[in-house]
């Protein structure tokens, strides 16, 4: 079977390290990168010795899919120009700007059956994967995941920025849908929302309370799941887990 030809639209920070994990994927051939900046692309050209194309049509031309890693204003065209040339698509999170974007890029996928998939990668994080089987009916979830202030990212609210992962496994690993909302938010060092809180009730009764800043002084990732006796703690930074359990009362006991 023939290698799947793999191209990257962007190659900072996110983009180096979709370079790095294709180049090490038996399945995938990575053919090259792309990037508007001519010093990004340098850069890229010295420091992966990756092939750099001139422009993204020369890209496109050459691979089966794709890894977009480019600033998230510019997902929903990127992915509409890949998919309308019969590539499949990787996006970066968030996968869009707004709902109807993503709504769009996900029916633009399905009317030319390519596979559009989200970089939403704490799903594969192996602390979550090894606590997944453990949780069975989610009462409360809390998650605290914080940051110092960084260039990149600033382009979109915190929500889309970090608290988007939380989101997606408060979700994931309720498997339900939500039905109430009661978040707050406000701009601190950015013109955009730096520090937001969220509370979500869930059609299967658990609570969710999440917080996302990217104004704190040290990283945090960490997401609490509390069960009927049972108590899950992620690290998804450290990627370590821990698991507490109430034991059954002694029925002897006196």
């Amino acid at each position: 079977m023939s290698r799947a030809r793999v191209g990257v639209v962007g190659v900072g920070h996110l983009g180096h390290h979709h370079a790095r994990a294709w180049s090490r994927i038996p399945g995938a051939a990575l053919v090259g990168a792309y990037d508007p900046s001519a010093a990004a692309r340098e850069r890229a050209a010295r420091e992966l010795s990756l092939p750099m194309t001139d422009s993204l049509e020369a890209l496109l031309d050459q691979v089966d899919l794709v890894s977009i890693a480019a600033p998230t204003p510019d997902h929903a065209a990127l992915t509409h120009l890949c998919l309308a040339r019969g590539l499949h698509v990787l996006v970066e999170k968030p996968m869009a700007a707004t709902v109807a974007e993503g709504t769009a890029m996900l029916a633009a996928a399905r009317a030319g059956k390519r596979a559009l998939f989200v970089g939403q990668v704490e799903r594969f994080n192996p602390a979550v994967q090894a606590a997944r089987p453990h949780l069975k009916s989610p009462r409360f979830i809390e998650a605290h995941r914080l940051a110092p202030i960084v260039p990149r990212g600033i382009d979109v609210d915190v929500i889309l920025d970090l608290m988007i992962h939380d989101l997606d496994l408060a979700l994931w690993l309720t498997g339900s849908s939500v039905t109430q909302v009661h978040a707050v938010g406000v701009p601190v060092l950015t013109p955009r929302i730096d520090i937001a809180n969220a509370r979500l009730t869930f059609a299967a009764g658990c609570v969710a309370n999440l917080t996302a800043s990217r104004v704190s002084r040290e990283k945090i990732r960490k997401i609490r799941f509390f069960e009927a006796n049972e108590y899950l703690s992620i690290d998804c930074l450290n990627r370590s887990v821990e698991a507490y359990t109430l034991a059954p009362a002694d029925s002897d006991r006196p």
